[in-house]
């Protein structure tokens, strides 16, 4: 798995947040890499409708709020899948042995649960979701900073 799911909702966190456009170069500070991933990143979100710009303006915003973006939906947009694929199963198992002969149809099914799994929870969730955990990671980091502060 690649870094382009959380770098998205990074982006799109920052976008949702700010009260100015954000250029790439400063999205790409706040991640902490090189612009032009956030630019591939940030190209796979406009591909998707998920963020805009306008031409001859700097910046980017959401096309539609934070809450209505399903995380399922971002997740697809930065992998480039129309549905979610974790697992490739070995080919050419040796067809003589009772484990390559029926591991592919044992481990398919496995598979294909455990990523609807991941489809039904990221769909229950959206990017606001994510914004608000923000909030309270940050009200929690900072409540025990101070406590500690506080001490001896």
């Amino acid at each position: 798995m690649d870094t382009k799911f959380s770098v998205g909702l990074h982006v799109l966190s920052m976008i949702a947040e700010s009260q100015k456009p954000l250029t790439s170069s400063f999205l790409a500070t706040s991640v902490g890499t090189n612009p032009s991933y956030v630019r591939k990143v940030i190209g796979l979100l406009k591909q998707a409708s998920l963020i805009s710009s306008q031409q001859g303006k700097s910046g980017y915003s959401l096309t539609r709020l934070a809450s209505d973006m399903s995380l399922l939906e971002i997740y697809l947009a930065t992998q480039e899948l129309d549905h979610i694929h974790l697992f490739d199963i070995h080919q050419n198992g040796n067809q003589d042995c009772p484990v390559g002969r029926y591991i592919e149809p044992s481990l398919s099914p496995l598979f294909q649960d455990i990523e609807m799994s991941l489809a039904k929870s990221l769909s229950h969730q959206n990017l606001q979701d994510v914004i608000d955990r923000l909030y309270q990671t940050k009200e929690r980091k900072d409540k025990n900073e101070s406590s500690s502060s506080n001490k001896l």
